[in-house]
């Protein structure tokens, strides 16, 4: 197997978490197994993605749609978050792991949301890697929240429309602080975005598997991030003058 180039990593790496249910329903296990099985897919991938050397990592775990799954699962999950959150804090702060939780957050239980404040304010020094939970987070709310919050400045003399551009946008976004991703690897095999990053993945390389994400491990992951080393990331312009550096 060819080994990575550390020069040819992702800067950022985003993950839509996918197929923890059939995970559960192939073996005649409850939905709630599942993502039971997926919270422990989750520490080896952040574990790995220490290791690798990546500096960013963002993991699609709750989306804005996910609000209407039965109440029984929502809470479940919701309890895991919380186990999640307490049992890594420990490993993220000896790791310079930084945590950020980013989504339309006051929909969260108060005493998830509790927790997710303090474990960002406890790793905020962490400088090795930034994980980031996407929680209660839907890429159209995004946007739209970004052009409320825009348009309430441009009413209040702060901005004009003639400041508006791409730099300026992305700075309303909840993604504010992160870089575009490089690299999204979605799980499961299905070929859609979910209402993941509708701006951010403008020109991220994507890479799917049929692996279900409980059963994602390491070797995945490395399967993921060789094939991204082999691709040519052109943004618009010609192979040619990507090798000439015209542009």
């Amino acid at each position: 197997m060819h080994r990575l180039v550390k020069e040819k990593l992702p800067r950022h790496l985003a993950i839509i978490m996918d197929g923890n249910g059939r995970w559960a329903e192939k073996r005649f296990l409850d939905r709630i197994a599942g993502h039971q099985q997926g919270a422990e897919s989750v520490r080896l991938v952040v574990r790995a993605c220490r290791e690798i050397g990546l500096s960013y990592l963002t993991l699609f775990a709750f989306s804005s749609e996910n609000w209407s799954r039965p109440r029984g699962e929502i809470e479940a999950l919701m309890a895991l978050l919380k186990q999640y959150l307490i049992s890594e804090l420990q490993e993220m702060m000896d790791n310079g792991i930084r945590f950020l939780a980013i989504g339309d957050l006051a929909r969260l239980p108060k005493e998830v949301y509790n927790i997710l404040t303090e474990t960002m304010k406890q790793t905020a020094a962490g400088g090795g890697m930034t994980l980031t939970l996407a929680l209660s987070y839907g890429g159209r709310d995004d946007i739209l929240q970004a052009i409320r919050r825009i348009m309430a400045n441009c009413r209040d003399g702060i901005l004009t429309p003639e400041d508006i551009n791409e730099q300026l946008f992305c700075k309303y976004l909840w993604t504010a602080n992160l870089p575009d991703p490089d690299l999204l690897i979605r799980t499961s095999g299905e070929l859609r975005l979910s209402n993941f990053f509708l701006w951010q993945l403008a020109y991220t390389e994507i890479y799917v598997t049929p692996t279900l994400w409980p059963d994602f491990g390491k070797e995945d992951l490395l399967q993921a991030l060789l094939s991204y080393q082999e691709r040519e990331r052109r943004f618009g312009l010609t192979s040619e003058q990507i090798k000439t550096g015209d542009r």
